[in-house]
């Protein structure tokens, strides 16, 4: 089965083309990573490739309590024992580069940072804190060119501060409703400089980011993750969306990145991302596309074999079944995740899923 067959991603060779896609566990105390996250990430070393949960750049991309950064050596420290585990479970891993932008709150943040997006508006809904518990999202300041400079470098520093702690490459999350698609997405963008107005504007930011990330750090070491036609953190469908994600597409495959990370979320209740558009990002982007969404074994297989896709991300499947390859591979039943401990600190939801040989 193709899903099983070894892959090479821009020079890397990959034991297989299951993918696990990066999920938020938020186990990361004080933000710096750690032994039981080392744990749970070598546990499912038997993916091809495993995509870290989205971490900080910077104090100001911190977005949810206990998510990890990547911008102090504590840090870095703190992901080398991640790296290791994992090289050792014989996977690769990339670490995906999240800064939040408004999707924050200062109780999350440390003292002196600032929430800062493309508009002033609130996030619609609350945001989890370990002090108060459930706030509403504050307004954010809008950048201002300085900003945008700072967070442009904020990215560099963190892909080459990934480099250091042993990770094979990054991937940009410009997914999500976090900074970088606050930028691309029509309903938030209130910009009314270069990088805000038109589509191409709104590109401008995503663009720029993946080119010097790439200088920083090498082409072949850089993904993003794009999800067009999601409605999480107060994004939405507009027009000009297919034209908008294929211009974009086209922008990176000049570029040479290493993969786009392509993700449906129909399965968690936004609109379909439509076959035309991902036919669309397909034709205009000539590396490894990776496709993401609900998918499990069979779907993934079609996929794989009708060619929509280089490889398959999985989520729920492979946090609830660190065995998940060798499951799928001998058609055995799969855990059920705990939804109760997606976010708790601890070992309980985390580190304690059964695998087969238990």
């Amino acid at each position: 089965m193709k899903l099983f067959e070894s892959y090479t991603l821009a020079g890397l060779t990959l034991q297989n083309r299951v993918v696990m896609a990066p999920m938020t566990r938020s186990r990361a105390i004080d933000n710096i990573p750690n032994e039981l996250m080392a744990t749970y990430y070598s546990q499912r070393g038997s993916a091809g490739l495993l995509i870290t949960e989205g971490t900080a750049p910077s104090p100001n991309g911190l977005g949810y309590a206990r998510i990890p950064g990547i911008y102090s050596q504590a840090q870095i420290e703190g992901w080398k024992l991640v790296t290791t585990a994992v090289h050792e479970a014989g996977a690769k891993i990339f670490l995906q580069i999240m800064h939040t932008g408004r999707v924050s709150h200062p109780l999350n943040m440390p003292e002196g940072s600032q929430v800062v997006s493309t508009t002033t508006e609130p996030a619609p809904g609350e945001m989890y804190t370990d002090q108060e518990g459930p706030q509403a999202y504050p307004a954010s300041r809008l950048m201002n060119e300085a900003d945008i400079a700072q967070a442009k470098e904020e990215y560099v520093q963190a892909a080459k501060n990934a480099i250091e702690a042993g990770f094979d490459g990054v991937e940009i999350h410009a997914a999500n409703g976090y900074l970088i698609e606050q930028f691309l997405n029509k309903a938030i963008n209130q910009l009314e400089n270069d990088y805000g107005g038109s589509y191409e504007n709104r590109n401008r930011f995503a663009i720029e980011v993946a080119q010097e990330v790439s200088a920083a750090i090498g082409k072949e070491k850089t993904g993003i993750r794009l999800s067009p036609y999601g409605v999480f953190n107060g994004t939405g469908i507009y027009e000009e969306l297919d034209e908008q994600f294929e211009g974009l597409a086209k922008e990176l495959n000049e570029i040479g990145l290493a993969y786009i990370h392509l993700v449906d979320h129909e399965a968690m209740g936004a609109p379909k991302v439509s076959p035309e558009v991902k036919n669309r990002i397909r034709q205009a982007f000539q590396g490894t596309l990776i496709l993401s969404g609900g998918y499990e074994h069979e779907r993934a297989e079609a996929d794989l074999q009708a060619g929509n896709g280089d490889l398959v991300a999985f989520g729920r499947p492979l946090l609830a079944n660190p065995d998940l390859v060798a499951r799928m591979r001998e058609g055995a039943e799969l855990n059920a995740p705990n939804f109760d401990t997606f976010y708790t600190p601890g070992e309980a939801g985390y580190t304690d899923y059964p695998v087969l040989t238990e």
